[in-house]
């Protein structure tokens, strides 16, 4: 069973990592630069198309999946991922999401961007570090 675990953890951080990558090596890039009405009515819609129920089970499965996963091996590596699967959640309600809600409510691109690529960026990285981590061999001691 807890293979069956492993391989939905790995599915659920890498796909969440990519969504993360593609945002940050896309999607704000091409936002860059643009006039600042533009750039906050673009965020602002994809801030609300994205919280939809197939994000969700990734965004959220993919931390409760490390750590039910922790439940049955305590080893180094299972406990790095789940801490940096819930790091990228953490960040994302932390300091991400407050920042939408300003840009939301009239607040200045230049007061959003360079914050948000920050924490992006670390929650990026720790999606990314929970799945290469979790496709690591030995992920799952070998059974004697």
């Amino acid at each position: 069973m807890s293979e069956v675990v492993l391989t939905g953890a790995r599915l659920l951080n890498g796909v969440t990592a990519g969504i993360y990558i593609a945002f940050l090596v896309a999607f704000m890039p091409a936002l860059h630069g643009q006039p600042d009405e533009v750039y906050a009515r673009v965020m602002n819609r994809l801030n609300v198309v994205i919280v939809n129920p197939v994000f969700l089970a990734f965004f959220l499965g993919a931390p409760l999946l490390a750590l039910i996963l922790l439940g049955w091996h305590r080893g180094p590596l299972s406990i790095t991922a789940a801490c940096l699967a819930v790091a990228a959640v953490v960040i994302t309600f932390a300091a991400n999401l407050p920042l939408n809600d300003a840009l939301a409510n009239d607040g200045a691109v230049s007061s959003f961007e360079k914050p948000w690529l920050i924490f992006h960026t670390l929650r990026t990285l720790a999606a990314t570090g929970a799945f290469i981590l979790l496709s690591l061999p030995g992920m799952i001691p070998d059974r004697p």
